[in-house]
């Protein structure tokens, strides 16, 4: 691939989700996905194959160039199995667009490819991905618990976290010198953001994948759940999940959100935190470069803590990629062994050297990526409470119930009640 230099910024932000589904549900799933062209179960097949194999991922934006510094490392170790990178476009939809297109063809082009955690699910129900069990069992216990909900389905580990992400509550550490537990806490601190005139509390609540992540956590930190453990029952109409988008919806009712918050990404959001206008934030690590430069507003005057919660460590939203290997790869035990590669110590500190949150425990405890990247010990404990998104084959049409409804909510049109409602018939309908 060609690399480039980017900000830190672009490296972090999210690419752009533990889940039981039923064997009755799936079975014609199965049936019609899992059967190669010569009547067999593709994932029974070539376990053994061993041979030069592709890699397919998004484009490596990272300054360091993550990819190509773990794709060198492993292929210096093995001559015989060399590991080629195919790029994809950085573009999350194209790059899921491409893999399905390569599943459905039941190629063997594509050997291992990295995806967006929400895709796990759909890949795993379809048969397109290999099941990580019995020989083909991976060592995930030096990994945060979390990153291996994400990658499992029915029960079954289906990829190995690559890398992943979390929130964090970025906050002015001039005005609140200690940081807030609880929603509550934080919300009643907003007079002093109005003693200073600016905004008390903002994510990423435009109308789009962000808002869901946003709803999600809110409504995960009170209990409340959206999915059941078939991947495919609604369970959000709760009073878990009514108390969860209620505080929001109240937050932003009573001013503590600003009216300009329904209109933030990413870029957004953390524009109007580096420039001083707001005193909390949820957001992503790669605000923090951002927010530390020579330009920012708030240079040394911020900090960063896990998210609120109900009554402590709020439930972050995961991030982040899981590599799979593909059921019609010809070489899975060349995949396998560079999928225990890929979550080996050696190969997880160039990622996390590489500004991409790590999915070992022990990357968030070394002194020296500290010292780089100060906010490691607060996401930490981030990932290490998060949830991964509703996991389930049907997540687009899911995380649009989701995020059509609060918005909504936020906006005034539908009581809360409703919203819960609407999520509730939307993601019954998903499936």
């Amino acid at each position: 691939m060609a690399l480039k230099k980017v900000s830190l910024r672009a490296a972090l932000v999210p690419r752009a989700a533990l889940a039981v589904a039923s064997a009755a549900l799936l079975t014609a799933t199965f049936a019609s996905a899992c059967t190669s062209d010569n009547g067999g179960n593709p994932t029974s097949e070539n376990l053994t194959g061993r041979g030069p194999i592709t890699y397919v991922e998004g484009k490596d934006t990272t300054e360091t160039g993550v990819v190509k510094q773990l794709i060198d490392r492993w292929n210096a170790a093995h001559p015989d199995e060399q590991v080629t990178y195919k790029e994809q476009s950085n573009d999350a939809s194209q790059q899921y667009d491409d893999l399905v297109e390569h599943m459905r063809s039941k190629s063997a082009d594509y050997d291992v490819f990295a995806m967006d955690v929400p895709w796990t699910a759909e890949f795993a129900a379809k048969g397109w991905i290999q099941p990580l069990k019995d020989s083909f069992a991976i060592d995930t216990s030096a990994l945060l618990p979390p990153t291996v909900a994400s990658a499992t389905y029915n029960n079954t580990l289906y990829a190995a976290p690559r890398n992943t992400n979390g929130g964090l509550l970025f906050y002015r550490k001039d005005l609140v010198p200690n940081p807030p537990k609880t929603w509550d806490e934080m919300l009643g601190m907003c007079n002093i953001a109005r003693d200073n005139n600016i905004g008390c509390y903002a994510g990423q609540l435009k109308n789009y994948e962000g808002l869901t992540v946003n709803t999600a956590e809110v409504i995960n930190a009170y209990g409340g759940t959206f999915v059941g453990a078939d991947g495919k029952t609604p369970t959000v109409d709760s009073p878990q999940a009514r108390a969860g988008l209620g505080k929001l919806v109240e937050a932003y009712d009573r001013g503590d959100i600003p009216p300009e918050a329904l209109t933030f990404t990413e870029t957004e959001s953390g524009a109007a935190f580096t420039q001083g206008k707001l005193m909390f934030l949820r957001s992503w690590p790669s605000t923090f470069g951002d927010a530390g430069s020579e330009s920012s507003a708030v240079k040394d005057r911020f900090a960063v803590a896990p998210l609120p919660g109900e009554t402590g460590i709020g439930a972050s939203t995961l991030g982040g990629y899981n590599a799979a290997i593909s059921a019609f790869s010809k070489n899975k035990a060349t995949a396998l062994d560079f999928l225990r590669f890929l979550i080996s110590e050696d190969a997880q500190h160039i990622v996390a050297s590489g500004a991409l949150p790590s999915v070992r425990e022990s990357m968030y405890d070394d002194p020296a990526l500290i010292a780089k990247m100060p906010y490691l010990p607060a996401l930490k404990d981030s990932i290490s409470n998060a949830v991964p998104r509703p996991v389930t084959p049907f997540y687009p049409a899911v995380s649009k119930a989701i995020r059509e409804n609060a918005f909504a909510a936020l906006q005034g049109q539908k009581s809360v009640d409703d919203a819960i409602i609407g999520m509730q018939k939307g993601i019954e309908a998903a499936g």
